[in-house]
């Protein structure tokens, strides 16, 4: 247990609000929204322990056609949005992923694929990687260890084996030279329930392994703490560890993090349009603010600024230590 008492106090009463309360922080609010968040689906090559999607192989749920244009027209419509970020599972497998990054592209924005290298290799993908770097889309790429035997316990059997195979077939095209506007990040996740250790550290780790054993090159790397969602909560029951890393977030609750949270700036589009504050809160069925509403029924983002943002819980794995986003540390 934490010994800082107003932590102590949180983890007893369990709520992301109250600690915000106690440390004379204001509700979170929303900022104008720079970045629109679409997970397109659920299905993906891999089933990794650590997932918070709970995606894999059987998935069915999937953003088709229709929901795409929608997201399309609004993107049109939202003048602060810049970058859109595309996730799932693996959204290269989704059908509309590819009319997705053409039309946001056609836009002007800048455009994320989280990738997680595997899917690059599948029948059907084996041009997936060319139409990417044709697009200019920012690759952020999952490698949550530079070792293989802990990369294969967490994601698969050969998965770090393939996953530098991808890596190598990325950086034919450009992706993390030096001096190459095809910008290429790799993304560390903790191998169990623990804190990632300094963002800083950690990829000055990275880039000199991968480039003396493999002779890959990357831009930066992105530290995300694991959260107590879905898969992963399962295992963390599983394993009886739920209540120590639970504690173990709140224990180490930044307040500094507070203002950089993505949640203030992105809006989480699900694969079938309803609408949330983070990826996060879209696993949990928290509705955006608290209010369901979907993309029919938003014209322009710019409506939700100065809304409240849903929290919960699972918010302290955000807060914790240096902080935790898709865009990595915080602090």
């Amino acid at each position: 247990m934490p010994s800082d008492p107003i932590a102590a106090r949180s983890i007893e009463q369990g709520g992301f609000g109250e600690m915000l309360g106690r440390r004379g922080i204001a509700p979170l609010t929303r900022r104008p929204t720079s970045t629109l968040q679409i997970n397109v689906g659920w299905r993906c090559d891999l089933a990794c322990t650590h997932c918070h999607v709970e995606a894999g192989p059987k998935r069915s749920e999937m953003m088709d056609r229709k929901t795409a244009d929608r997201v399309l027209a609004l993107l049109r419509g939202s003048p602060s949005v810049t970058t859109v970020d595309l996730t799932g599972g693996a959204p290269e497998m989704n059908p509309q992923f590819r009319h997705l990054v053409i039309g946001a592209h056609a836009l002007g924005l800048q455009v994320i694929d989280r990738c997680n290298l595997t899917v690059l290799l599948e029948p059907g993908q084996e041009d997936t990687a060319g139409f990417l770097a044709d697009h200019g889309v920012k690759i952020v790429a999952s490698l949550p260890c530079t070792r293989e035997e802990t990369v294969d316990e967490q994601r698969g059997r050969r998965v770090f084996e393939r996953s530098i195979e991808a890596l190598h077939k990325l950086g034919r095209l450009g992706y993390g030279r030096p001096g190459s506007p095809l910008t290429l990040d790799l993304v560390y996740n903790p191998p169990g329930a623990a804190l990632p250790p300094p963002q800083a550290e950690l990829e000055a780790t990275y880039r000199r392994e991968l480039r003396e054993r493999f002779g890959i090159e990357f831009h930066r790397l992105l530290a995300i703490a694991n959260m107590p969602i879905r898969r992963f909560a399962h295992q963390l029951e599983r394993e009886g560890k739920a209540e120590a890393y639970s504690a173990l977030l709140v224990a180490h609750f930044n307040p500094e993090t507070v203002y950089e949270l993505m949640c203030r700036s992105l809006v989480s589009v699900g694969y079938d349009g309803r609408l949330h504050d983070c990826d996060f809160n879209q696993m949990l069925d928290l509705p955006l603010g608290g209010k369901a509403r979907t993309i029919w029924e938003v014209a322009d983002l710019a409506e939700l600024e100065g809304d409240s943002i849903a929290t919960g819980r699972h918010c302290f794995g955000c807060t914790a230590g240096a902080g935790s986003s898709c865009g990595g540390s915080l602090r």
